[in-house]
């Protein structure tokens, strides 16, 4: 079984390794923080460096994962993924057993499909992206890279999420809807028509706050 590094070790890392380990194609050799912390293990699985011991652990694994979560902002995670690109860590997609990803649909690299999600037919899923729990992402839709489709979430057909952007937990996007990248869709919002201006959208009807 392949070895893989995943960086992170907060409360997002701890679902990764849920679904990691339940996927039982990769065994977690250990964990990379920003910076170095007192703590020495998640789940049981050792901090194995920061950072800045990267370029020596490419060396040693092959394979590396970012278990980094994201809200209101992807910029974070497009930096590790660029900088883990950069080094040359090859980036897998991890893919609950309980998730079903149907044979028809893309995924780009590093993007993670969560318990119970579903990704129908013809769906594009970029790179970096999570899918969280529950979340259902239908026919024909394409998210952009650096999403996140947070858990219970519904993206109904033809819909496009842009890149970077977050959808919160139980939010709606109706079929044909278009929303530009770097918005965030607060919990529970359904949107009904295309967001063509980056903000933070809530409510039914939604309305932009910021």
């Amino acid at each position: 079984m392949d070895e893989i590094i995943l960086l992170g070790s907060g409360g997002h890392t701890k679902a990764c390794i849920d679904v990691i380990e339940s996927e039982n194609r990769f065994k977690i050799a250990g964990l990379i923080e920003r910076d170095a912390h007192e703590r020495n293990t998640v789940l049981g699985y050792p901090i194995i460096g920061t950072d800045v011991d990267l370029p020596r652990l490419v060396k040693q694994y092959q394979y590396a994962f970012i278990a980094v979560g994201q809200v209101s902002d992807s910029l974070k995670r497009r930096n590790i993924y660029k900088d883990l690109i950069l080094l040359g860590f090859n980036i897998p997609n991890i893919i609950s057993p309980t998730a079903y990803v149907s044979k028809y649909a893309k995924l780009g690299s590093g993007t993670i499909i969560m318990h119970s999600a579903v990704v129908n037919a013809d769906a594009q899923i970029g790179s970096n992206c999570i899918i969280n729990n529950r979340a259902l992402i239908e026919h024909d839709v394409t998210i952009d890279n650096h999403c996140h489709v947070s858990t219970g979430a519904i993206i109904n057909g033809h819909s496009r999420i842009g890149e970077g952007s977050f959808v919160g937990s139980s939010a709606v996007i109706n079929q044909c809807v278009e929303i530009v990248s770097n918005c965030v869709i607060g919990s529970c919002t359904v949107v009904t028509k295309s967001i063509p201006e980056e903000g933070i959208y809530v409510g039914n009807p939604f309305r932009k706050i910021h």
